[in-house]
């Protein structure tokens, strides 16, 4: 790419997301459906699985569902702990714990 090509991306990048986030301030009070409203609760938990699955699942180009993958059991650990408690803290810090541990072992 040319350095036209990445200025004019760039541009249109940051017309487009300016547009988007004000949007609520130029069309006022324009209510959304019940059923998108409803829809768009779910945007966070999956933006955040969209992060976070392909780091757990993937090594490399590769689907790494071994027994030995330490990122998939500390995650485990870390949701069944959370079911449990439902405690945010104690759960990133058992997942961790998990983790380092798990990692240390199958080396």
């Amino acid at each position: 790419m040319s350095n036209v090509d990445i200025w004019i991306s760039s541009i249109l990048l940051a017309v487009a997301a300016i547009l988007t986030r004000c949007s609520f301030f130029l069309f006022g009070d324009v209510k959304l459906p019940a059923k998108i409203q409803h829809a768009l609760r779910y945007a966070p938990a999956a933006a955040m699985a969209a992060i976070v699955a392909p780091d757990l699942l993937m090594s490399g180009n590769n689907l790494n569902l071994a027994v030995a993958n330490p990122k998939l059991w500390a995650a485990i650990g870390a949701v069944l702990f959370f079911k449990a408690t439902r405690h945010l803290l104690g759960t990133i810090i058992v997942g961790m714990a998990l983790y380092t541990v798990l990692r240390l072992v199958w080396q």
